[in-house]
């Protein structure tokens, strides 16, 4: 007689698996989905973290991005005066420390627009909150399957609204 695989044989004999296979089945399906969820532990509220205090002759400027569900998915590169400084994640904040002086934020982007860039002098002791923002049909295509490539940009916002944007987003770090 066939059969259709040796779980159905077994239970057609009248006999249970060995629990060895079973607690075998068990671990490993554990094991895999402890490695599954591992890599999807997220990071914690910037609210819930204790900031330190910007250095002493130091500024700080916070990079920051809303979970947008209709937003680019992208992982966009944030750089201030030229120097990449981190990555915008969807639903995150980070913030650098830096030296006082001007500073140009952008943000990398394939489209081109206007006030895409966050320009702003910054003094010892004072933070500046950058909201990167994106416009995912800025470039668009196609008639069957609609492609679109999001138009990024870095926007200087004011303190007090940032703090409270920044606050319930994922921290991804500082320094």
């Amino acid at each position: 007689m066939l059969h259709a695989s040796p779980f159905m044989a077994v239970a057609e004999r009248g006999r249970s698996m060995p629990s060895v296979s079973l607690r075998r089945l068990a671990n490993a399906v554990a094991g895999a989905l402890l490695l599954f969820t591992a890599n999807c532990a997220q990071p914690a509220i910037t609210g819930s973290i204790t900031i330190p205090p910007i250095p002493a002759g130091e500024a700080r400027i916070w990079i920051y991005r809303d979970y947008e569900p209709y937003a680019g998915k992208g992982l966009p590169a944030v750089a201030a005066n030229g120097g990449y400084i981190g990555q915008a994640e969807l639903g995150g904040a980070f913030y650098r420390d830096v030296a006082p002086g001007h500073y140009r934020v952008t943000v990398e982007s394939y489209g081109v627009d206007v006030n895409q860039a966050a320009d702003f002098d910054l003094a010892a002791g004072r933070a500046a909150y950058v909201k990167i923002v994106s416009n995912p049909s800025w470039v668009a295509y196609g008639i069957e399957n609609q492609i679109e490539r999001p138009t990024f940009y870095a926007w200087l916002m004011p303190n007090e609204a940032a703090q409270g944007d920044v606050s319930h987003l994922a921290f991804y770090g500082g320094g």
